[in-house]
């Protein structure tokens, strides 16, 4: 399949065209020797073979399927673009997300959609540690469980967890909502299980069918938040400051 074909009919092969050329095409650059893709062409990225920042910093609306497995930051600084992984994603997958959508359709590994503004990340299997550390507003919704560390210093935000969580989870929380269906190993450090409210079941409700999960009940769910009690110097605990 030559170049022009290749891209005409959507498919960008990563095992013929180099990394740096997929992006900046996915990206709206032109690329000498290549065909742009149209503003609203849905793409493919074939043999993704584990390579590291596939798919990221995609700054217009466009629907990108990625067949196979991904390294690093796959996905990373998304904006507007509707990103499908057909397989895992290695480390932060989603980091930086500002808006549109990113879905794992195997697991993450740590730090996934980590220091994201925005938009949705939906992974369909386990989140290793540190899932969501640092959000700053997006939505992630995990199939399946997380690791320990989740939602560290997470300020804005929601994540929503079908299965369990590991130790600390919401250490230094700020102010992003944390939902678990099944038990957390510990918590961390200023988060706490609070009362899940009407507005709060409806809030889950929309994120669950968001993600693709509409025959979940939301009261099975625990909400966890944060106690607010390191938000203000306390002299009693100087030493530890």
């Amino acid at each position: 399949m030559d170049t022009l074909t290749q891209i005409s009919s959507r498919e960008l092969d990563l095992a013929t065209t180099p990394l740096r050329t997929v992006n900046d095409l996915l990206q709206g650059r032109p690329v000498e020797g290549y065909v742009p893709l149209g503003a609203d062409e849905p793409v493919t990225i074939l043999n993704p073979r584990g390579a590291h920042a596939v798919a990221v910093g995609i700054d217009q609306p466009r629907n990108v399927t990625i067949a196979g497995d991904v390294g690093y930051y796959a996905a990373g600084m998304n904006q507007r673009a509707d990103v499908v992984i057909d397989g895992s994603a290695g480390v932060g997958v989603a980091e930086n997300m500002m808006t549109g959508s990113v879905r794992v359709k195997g697991n993450a590994s740590q730090s996934a959609g980590a220091t994201a503004h925005g938009g949705l990340l939906v992974i369909e299997g386990d989140a290793a540690a540190r899932c969501g550390i640092s959000m700053k507003g997006v939505d992630i919704v995990v199939g399946g469980s997380i690791g320990h560390m989740s939602a560290f210093m997470g300020q804005a935000g929601r994540l929503v967890v079908r299965g369990d969580a590991g130790d600390a989870l919401g250490d230094s929380l700020y102010e992003a909502r944390l939902y678990v269906r099944g038990s957390v190993a510990s918590l961390g450090a200023d988060c706490i299980a609070k009362e899940m409210r009407a507005e709060h079941l409806e809030e889950l409700a929309s994120l669950l069918k968001a993600a693709g999960y509409v025959d979940d009940d939301p009261s099975s769910f625990t909400r966890y938040g944060s106690a607010r009690e390191l938000y203000h110097f306390n002299v009693d605990n100087s030493s530890a400051y």
